[in-house]
C-alpha cells in the first residue's frame, strides 16, 4: 500500500462517500468496499482508495501488457485522480516522496 499525504483543505475528500464520487469521475465505475472506495481502468485492474488517519492510502493491482496509448490514459487519469484527492500535484508529491525517503534512516 502506498499512502500520499493530503492538504488540509482537501481532507474531506477521505471520506468514504467523496473518495468513490472521485474514483467514478476519474476512472469510471467505482463501488464501495467498507470504507474503500473501488475501481478499475485500462491497466490498472483494481484501484482501492482508503483514507488513512490524515494520508490517503492506494493499492492499486497493474495489468502488465496493454497497448500504449491505453497505458498512457491510464497514468494520466491515475495522476489526475491523485491530483484531485490529495491537492499536491505529481511533481509535489515526487518531491515529498523524495523528503521522506531521506530522513528515514536505512533499514527502516
Amino acid at each position: 500500500m502506498q499512502a500520499y499525504p493530503v492538504r488540509a483543505s482537501h481532507r474531506k475528500n477521505l471520506a468514504t462517500g467523496p473518495l468513490e464520487e472521485l474514483l467514478r469521475t476519474h476512472f469510471g465505475a467505482a463501488s464501495r468496499d467498507g470504507e474503500s472506495g473501488v475501481a478499475s481502468f485500462g491497466a490498472i485492474a483494481r484501484i482501492v482508495a482508503s483514507a488513512r488517519g490524515r494520508e490517503l492510502g492506494i493499492e492499486v493491482t497493474m495489468t502488465p501488457k496493454v497497448p500504449e496509448g491505453v497505458a498512457a490514459e491510464t497514468i494520466a487519469r491515475y495522476n489526475r485522480f491523485l491530483e484531485a484527492a490529495t491537492g499536491f500535484t505529481s511533481k509535489e508529491r515526487a518531491r515529498r516522496l523524495r523528503k521522506s525517503a531521506a530522513a528515514t534512516p536505512e533499514g527502516g
